[in-house]
C-alpha cells in the first residue's frame, strides 16, 4: 500500500499529498482542458468537480479546490484515490500491458533443425543467417548466437525462427531454454532484423534476376502449389534453382530448416519427384537438391 502524507500549503486553496518516492521526472501542471487520457490518477481526481488544477512534480500531488467545500471534508477521500491510483500505477502514467507472444516448438525434418514458432508475425518474408559471421543486421540471430555456443545457423520467416544445432548438444537438453530465451527477446521488444527480408516468391537473386521460360514457370507452379506449403510447414524454404531441359533435371534450392537435411534427398526423389513426373513427365526425369 502506497503510504500518502497531507501537507497543508501558504495557499489555503492548494493542499499536498506527498508520497514516499519521486512520481515522476520533471513536473505536470492539468486543469480540466488537459489532455490525461493516459493518467489515470488526473481522471480520477477530476472526478470530483470541485478539483481545479492538480500539479505532479517530484515525490508529491498537488491539488487546487474551489471554494465551494472546505479541506477537511473532502480530503481523507482523495488521499485514498490517490494512494490506490500510485498503487495500481506508480510512475503516474498509465502502464500498458505488453503485448504477450507465445512460442512452442516444432521438430522438422531435419534433427538438427528445430522450428520456434511464435503467436505473432516476425517479418513480411524471411531472412538466412548461415554461420555466425553472417549475423552483422540480424540482432535476433546475433543474440541466439552469443547465448547458445550450439547454434550454427539461424532461419527467421514469417512467423517462426528455425535454428540449426551442432553435434555438441540434443535438442531435448536445449530446447526449453531456446524457446524461452526467444520468447522472452520477442517479449522485451528485441528487434529481430535490420536488413531486408527476402521476398518468399524470390528467394534469391538467381531467380529474382532472371525470367523463367515457360517449361520452368509449369515447374515451378506445380511447386508453390502442392510442395512449397509443406516445406514450409517443417520450418523451410524451395525453389526451383535452375532446370537442365537436355537431360530432364530439375535442381531444387532448399533453405532454412531443409537445408543439409539428411532426408532431404529422400524427400525430393520420393515426394517431390514423383510430383513433377506425375504432372509435367514430358519435362521431369530427375530432381537434385542444392543447399542454401
Amino acid at each position: 500500500m502506497r503510504t500518502i502524507l497531507i501537507e497543508p500549503t501558504e495557499n489555503p486553496k492548494v493542499m499536498k499529498f506527498v508520497a514516499d518516492y519521486n512520481l515522476i521526472p520533471g513536473s505536470l501542471e492539468l486543469d480540466r482542458d488537459s489532455d490525461i487520457s493516459e493518467i489515470p490518477l488526473a481522471q480520477e481526481l477530476f472526478n470530483y468537480p470541485f478539483v481545479e488544477r492538480v500539479f505532479i512534480t517530484a515525490n508529491f500531488v498537488a491539488i487546487a479546490k474551489q471554494d465551494t467545500v472546505e479541506w477537511e471534508h473532502v480530503v481523507d477521500s482523495l488521499k485514498n484515490v490517490i494512494e490506490d491510483e500510485l498503487l495500481a500505477n506508480p510512475r503516474i502514467y498509465l502502464q500498458k500491458k505488453k503485448e504477450m507472444i507465445e512460442i512452442y516448438a516444432e521438430m522438422t525434418p531435419n534433427p538438427n533443425a528445430m522450428k520456434f514458432v511464435a503467436s505473432k508475425m516476425l517479418m513480411d518474408g524471411f531472412v538466412e543467417v548461415k554461420s555466425r559471421n553472417e549475423a552483422e543486421g540480424v540482432p535476433l540471430a546475433q543474440a541466439i548466437f552469443t547465448e547458445f555456443d550450439f547454434a550454427k545457423e539461424v532461419f527467421i520467416s514469417d512467423n517462426f525462427v528455425a535454428v540449426t544445432r551442432d553435434n555438441s548438444v540434443e535438442w531435448h537438453q536445449v530446447m526449453m531454454a531456446v524457446r524461452g530465451y526467444i520468447a522472452e527477446y520477442l517479449q522485451s521488444g528485441g528487434v529481430i532484423s535490420n536488413i531486408e527480408s527476402q521476398r518468399h516468391e524470390n528467394p534469391v537473386e538467381k531467380i529474382i534476376n532472371r525470367d523463367y521460360t515457360d517449361d520452368e514457370q509449369k515447374i515451378s507452379d506445380i511447386l508453390n502449389e502442392y510442395v512449397a506449403p509443406a516445406v514450409e510447414n517443417d520450418g523451410g524454404k524451395i525453389s526451383l534453382m535452375e532446370y537442365d531441359a537436355a537431360n530432364k533435371t530439375a535442381k531444387m534450392l532448399l533453405q532454412g530448416a531443409c537445408s543439409g537435411c539428411p532426408s532431404s534427398t529422400a524427400t525430393l526423389k520420393g515426394g517431390i519427384e514423383n510430383i513433377l513426373k506425375q504432372f509435367v513427365p514430358e519435362l521431369v526425369e530427375r530432381v537434385e537438391a542444392v543447399n542454401g
